[in-house]
């Protein structure tokens, strides 16, 4: 009767130490899928911003080629400005120096028609507004204050695009930062219980805004395509044009012996 009772007792132990050590596995079965589901979840979000990234750098660069394609037409049409000022003051100076040589020509012959008896010679802005005395005196300068005012005005657009790029690309690279950043912040904070876990499983977890914001490195304004680079970099990454520097240090003076 005794065996039978040991036998029973260990049999129920034994039931026990099964018991236990099934809920146990349970648990842990649940925090495995909770994981996996977490982390399939994540990597579809992270597929999600990467596709973001790449459409944000391909407009940034569909931007970029705009921004060049229309900073070569500006200097192109300068190029076409500078050449029609010279031929228009060539054409001018060659009206004055005719106008030296008409003006007296014309009293000479004014002075022998009235030896004679007959009237003067009609004067030319008598005859046509365009040959008026201050036409000669005051042309050139209003010529060149008109081409200043076309100069301001294509100055304004240029420096709303450089400044919109510049803008552009810093709001890149601090969201870049921030969801890296976020990224780091919820790897590092400790798990939820299981059970919540599973509930929010199917449902993507947002960045968390970091607890800082990297400070951008310095940079500087691209001369050819005004796009934001290193202020350090020798060439554009974006258009390869040469970064020169606009406060170049000066070569020290040799002491004469």
């Amino acid at each position: 009767m005794d065996d039978n009772e040991s036998l029973v007792m260990e049999k129920l132990e034994c039931l026990k130490e099964i018991r236990t050590r099934t809920l146990q596995l349970e648990k842990l079965k649940g925090r495995l899928k909770s994981e996996v589901e977490s982390t399939e979840t994540e990597e579809r979000c992270l597929q999600e911003y990467r596709r973001e990234m790449e459409l944000l750098i391909q407009e940034k660069m569909a931007h970029v080629e705009e921004l060049r394609q229309i900073h070569a037409d500006i200097n192109a049409m300068e190029n076409v400005v500078k050449q029609g000022e010279e031929d228009r003051n060539r054409h001018l100076e060659n009206a004055k120096h005719l106008h030296q040589e008409f003006q007296p020509l014309k009293d000479l012959i004014d002075k022998l028609r009235s030896d004679i008896g007959l009237p003067r010679l009609p004067e030319l802005h008598e005859e046509c507004d365009k040959f008026k005395p201050e036409f000669f005196d005051k042309q050139k300068l209003e010529w060149h204050q008109m081409c200043q005012d076309v100069v301001n005005e294509q100055v304004m657009p240029q420096q709303l695009m450089a400044a919109t790029a510049a803008a552009a690309a810093q709001h890149m690279h601090l969201a870049a930062s921030r969801t890296k950043q976020s990224m780091s912040v919820q790897q590092n904070q400790p798990q939820p219980p299981p059970h919540h876990q599973t509930m929010n499983a199917s449902v993507p977890e947002r960045p968390t805004p970091a607890a800082f914001r990297q400070q951008p490195p310095p940079m500087k304004s691209c001369l050819s395509c005004h796009q934001q680079i290193h202020r350090n970099a020798p060439i554009c990454p974006l258009c390869k044009a040469k970064s020169r520097s606009r406060n170049p240090k000066k070569p020290k003076r040799k002491l004469e012996d």
